[in-house]
């Protein structure tokens, strides 16, 4: 049986996963370069290794990846105690995995796959599984379907949809439904209300500020006053300085909060920029470049894509969902002069 098959069933029989967590098929095979998952689990037989692999930033994305360490610079402790199976088995499952390795990592000629260039597709990663939340991703050939439905079977959605027909459906969404004459509407009366909301909170934080300056400056105006008829004091030579350095650093934050910030304007002609640079953008979609360039462009628009069973029957329904903040700097892009938000929710 696949890892897969096995994950299926254990979740049909309610066999509870590591953690409690339902099964899927990653926790049996996991990855046997890092020693994860449950064939690679070397307590299994009788063996403790520390340092197998280190995480370190990638400075190009700042995110923590994975580096496998030399087999010098790992700590390898035998512990006979934890063994369940005997080393023969170990080594039978260890020669399974690098034939089945092999197997999948050739085409039909034969020839090596290149994993490390692996096509990325217009939208991979932003479609979602509208019954379980889970992510859509490319099964068989072109074709999306539910990853927690055929991973696990923890997902009723049996249903998958061709590469081209979903991509078509949200470029057609993106160019005639998502910044409608209502959307703009709408967005600009929320606007409108956290620009006011957001101005009252900043007159207020000033206020504040120079209410507590002038209670400070009073203060230093009474200590002044003292030492001129003969009452000083260290202490009260202290207090002063406190006092003054307390009156710098709230003159500073007034002077950082500034003038009440003017109101952002969005082109009235918003929709028709953001219909055009989606045309010109699907007009270069394609191998090259350029057009790895647009794709990337409208996958910033695009937050996320909800693929859910039509109630009526068979096929998928699609949702929409659009980052606002991207469209509109994609706009400002087409129109230089554009003043937009300096902050937005994503989705609408």
């Amino acid at each position: 049986m696949s890892p897969r098959a096995i994950a299926r069933l254990l979740n049909d029989e309610n066999v509870p996963g590591p953690r409690g967590r339902r099964w899927v098929d990653t926790t049996i095979r996991g990855q046997v370069a890092r020693g994860t998952g449950i064939l690679n689990n070397a307590n299994y037989a009788g063996v403790l290794e520390w340092g197998r692999c280190e995480f370190v930033k990638d400075p190009g994305t700042g995110k923590r990846v994975a580096r496998i360490n030399p087999q010098g610079k790992r700590e390898i402790v035998e512990v006979p105690e934890l063994r369940i199976i005997d080393d023969v088995l170990w080594n039978r499952v260890k020669v399974r995995q690098e034939a089945v390795a092999t197997e999948i990592g050739r085409d039909d000629q034969g020839n090596a796959l290149n994993r490390v260039h692996r096509r990325r597709f217009l939208l991979s990663g932003v479609l979602v599984c509208g019954v379980c939340g889970g992510r859509y991703t490319i099964m068989g050939k072109d074709r999306y379907g539910c990853a927690g439905h055929r991973n696990s079977g923890t997902c009723p959605n049996d249903r998958t949809i061709s590469r081209q027909t979903i991509e078509n459906r949200v470029l057609a969404g993106l160019k005639e439904r998502l910044l409608g004459a209502n959307v703009v509407a709408a967005f600009i009366e929320e606007m409108v209300v956290a620009q006011r909301r957001e101005q009252a909170e900043a007159r207020n934080r000033r206020g504040d500020r120079e209410r507590a300056l002038a209670g400070t400056d009073r203060k230093i105006a009474s200590i002044l006053e003292a030492v001129e008829n003969g009452m000083y004091s260290p202490s009260l030579k202290e207090r002063l300085s406190a006092l003054e350095a307390e009156s710098t650093a709230l003159a500073a934050e007034i002077n950082a909060l500034g003038t009440e910030a003017p109101e952002m304007l969005l082109p009235a002609n918003l929709p028709e920029l953001y219909r055009r640079k989606i045309a010109e953008l699907e007009s270069v979609l394609g191998d090259g470049d350029e057009g790895m360039a647009a794709m990337e462009m409208i996958r910033s628009m695009v937050d996320r894509v909800v693929l859910s069973p039509c109630p009526s029957g068979a096929g998928l329904e699609a949702q929409l969902h659009g980052d606002l903040l991207a469209i509109l700097e994609a706009c400002a892009e087409a129109n230089p002069k554009c003043q937009k938000p300096a902050s937005c929710e994503t989705g609408f």
